[in-house]
């Protein structure tokens, strides 16, 4: 589990100062980001070997909403790794005192070449997503 930290910006909310729902995907994304990068490998690393993770499935379940300059923590894990895919799931939370969990969420990727075929996760990034500091 790797958590990212981030603050809510004003063009993230709506004009009742809440997060707008689909944003939500977005501090999803930054969090992925920063797990590969704390396992020492990144997004781009990945591409430049011709592969490619997108999105295939995707859901949140809203709990409580997050407002302008809420610091959140983002935790992220790998649920799930599979032949072809991965699944992340998040635990989205409000700093303070008391955490208050605001969603939880989860996104499948499909592993795919640049021609955009399924293909096999290289052992390289298996590593990579189950052990810190593995070379990518």
């Amino acid at each position: 589990m790797v958590e990212a930290r981030l603050r809510v910006i004003y063009g993230d909310t709506d004009q009742m100062g809440v997060v707008y729902y689909a944003n939500y995907f977005r501090y999803f994304e930054f969090a992925r980001s920063e797990y590969f990068r704390a396992r020492g490998g990144s997004y781009r690393e990945l591409e430049r070997t011709g592969l490619m993770l997108p999105v295939a499935e995707a859901s949140c379940q809203y709990k409580s909403p997050a407002r302008y300059d809420d610091q959140l923590v983002i935790q992220v894990s790998v649920g799930e790794l599979r032949r072809a895919s991965i699944v992340f799931t998040y635990e989205l939370f409000r700093e303070g005192e008391s955490r208050t969990l605001l969603c939880t969420g989860r996104t499948l990727h499909a592993c795919v070449g640049r021609d955009g075929k399924p293909t096999r996760l290289p052992e390289s990034v298996v590593r990579l997503l189950e052990h810190p500091n593995a070379e990518p």
